[in-house]
């Protein structure tokens, strides 16, 4: 029978720790949810001795239900200097009223007599100790052995003596840190060995990323035995970051056959990832293994060429098996393949007309070597497809434009005012509007010139925008490239437009901007026809 692997997820405790994470009480429990639905086994919801904002969250996880992860409370053992039961951390940790709790203690002879002050036989005690409380008061024990692999390389003969003090004193878990995270896989194994050669108590691991090996080396530890994985998120966390659960969780389940979770759940995988950064307020990172919106991305025209043939040629896995989704670039790199597989993607027909594809491959390379990209800009990439396909038109042309920007002192804020003048049709609009500056006036003054004709405009709001120099040498003179993004509350969208003057590399991102809303509600409505035809 395999080994059950117990996934700890310390999100709310160490991932905290990072650069810009910083969760409120009420992001806590939002996470907690997620993470129990998706089914971790622990987690791990802040130091409650350490600051009120966690003892909060304690107080309020009191009243949830979790259907498949136990809540632990974090923190250290007791002071050389008390007992457990006088200790105000260690008793804070009782009153947070988890079913586990996780202690650390140190492991690394250095830290016992410069960091703590005390002697190496006192720390064994104090180890000991606290387990004993622990476990005598009800809790699941899981003992963190703190720089434990620092401290073997150190010292192999005493950090070992620190985690048989943890197994003596009861401990149901104890876990080998790699704090500074500067271990490499092949140590890792090694001391493991060691440790297990030991203790018989279960064994986990928790490692950092600072050699870029934590989860290479969470993985080795599995290897060799350890049967309880702490990690993160997205891999946040102190410094260069924790173990990246969303890495080792695929990892296990898909590679080396160990059912961490049902696989219902590892789809939803994608989907907890990109909700943790939402909740963070942190853009996610693309390039993550697994989870990113790159991990199963395609440029190059032989690798889509391959691709629409049989996926896994340029694909270790399946996306849809993490939740996460093919995606076909487009570029100067892209081949004719590239551009029938977004056709495809899109629903128009170029299949078998190579005159066709060809003309839009060499109209996106000349784009994009005026300083056009797509990868970010979908909307505008398929509105050049559907033109070049006789799909779509402009559905109004500018006649003429004017920005307007009076500043009568160094105090007083910057007026700016558009004056458009459209056609749409055979009519003519001519409209001004102000705004806080060119970008948002100019944005203002385009709906209000088109609203009395498409009035579902009025449910778009720009809700990003990006300028990006293309070519730094130029100076103020360089070409600039614009990406708006753009919401109606159901669908957002991205364009893209690049000109020499950033007022009209804006324009060109906004006109396609309101294209694309034009032509999307076109075919809802096209759809719905087509579907009363079919009733009838």
């Amino acid at each position: 029978m395999t080994q059950k692997i117990y996934i700890y997820d310390t999100t709310l405790r160490d991932g905290t720790q990072g650069e810009e994470i910083s969760f409120s009480v009420e992001d806590k429990v939002k996470i907690a949810h997620h993470l129990d639905d998706f089914g971790v086994d622990y987690i791990e919801g802040g130091w409650p001795g350490s600051n009120p904002k966690d003892m909060e969250f304690f107080e309020k996880m009191k009243t949830v239900r979790l259907k498949n992860a136990r809540l632990a409370a974090f923190g250290s053992t007791c002071k050389a200097s008390s007992t457990p039961d006088k200790d105000e951390n260690v008793n804070q940790l009782l009153k947070a009223g988890t079913p586990a709790v996780t202690i650390f203690g140190k492991s690394w002879d250095l830290h016992v007599t410069e960091a703590l002050g005390t002697t190496a036989e006192r720390n064994l005690q104090i180890i000991a100790e606290t387990v004993r409380y622990l476990k005598a008061n009800g809790k699941e024990v899981i003992y963190d052995a703190e720089h434990f692999f620092d401290g073997y390389k150190s010292n192999p003969e005493y950090a070992l003596r620190t985690v048989k003090a943890a197994e003596d004193g009861g401990a149901d878990f104890i876990v080998l840190c790699d704090t500074n995270g500067g271990s490499l896989p092949y140590e890792v194994e090694e001391i493991l060995n060691a440790a297990k050669s030991v203790v018989k108590a279960r064994l986990g691991i928790h490692a950092h990323n600072d050699s870029e090996l934590a989860v290479a080396n969470s993985i080795a530890a599995v290897r060799i035995g350890a049967v309880h994985i702490q990690g993160t998120i997205n891999g946040f966390g102190e410094r260069c970051g924790n173990a990246n659960l969303c890495s080792i969780l695929p990892n296990l389940q898909l590679k080396m056959n160990l059912p961490v979770l049902p696989a219902a759940k590892l789809k939803g995988l994608t989907e907890l990832s990109r909700f943790v950064s939402e909740v963070a307020n942190l853009q996610p990172r693309k390039s993550l293994p697994y989870v990113g919106q790159s991990a199963f991305a395609h440029k190059g025209g032989v690798h889509v060429s391959a691709v629409m043939k049989l996926a896994r040629t340029y694909e270790h896995i399946e996306p849809e098996v993490v939740g996460n989704t093919r995606r076909v670039l487009i570029s100067d790199l892209s081949g004719k393949s590239n551009v029938l597989y977004k056709a495809e993607q899109l629903g128009i027909e170029i299949q078998g007309n190579n005159g066709k594809a060809t003309k839009i491959v060499n109209e996106l390379k000349s784009l994009e070597s005026q300083g056009y990209v797509f990868e970010d800009a979908d909307a505008s990439l398929e509105i050049l497809i559907r033109k070049d396909s006789g799909e779509v038109e402009t559905p109004f042309e500018l006649e003429a434009l004017h920005i307007i920007i009076e500043k009568n002192d160094n105090s007083a804020l910057a007026r700016t005012q558009a004056v458009i003048k459209l056609r749409v049709g055979d009519k003519i609009e001519h409209t001004a509007a102000e705004g806080n500056g060119p970008v948002n006036a100019l944005d203002n003054a385009l709906r209000k010139a088109l609203l009395q004709f498409y009035p579902q405009l009025a449910e778009t709001k720009l809700t990003d925008y990006k300028v990006r120099v293309v070519d730094a040498g130029e100076g103020t003179s360089a070409k600039v490239r614009v990406l708006i993004e753009t919401s109606d509350g159901e669908n957002d969208w991205s364009t893209v437009g690049v000109s020499e003057n950033i007022i009209e590399a804006s324009w060109k991102a906004l006109v396609d901007s309101v294209v694309y809303k034009m032509m999307k509600d076109n075919d809802k409505k096209s759809n719905k026809e087509r579907k009363l035809e079919v009733a009838k």
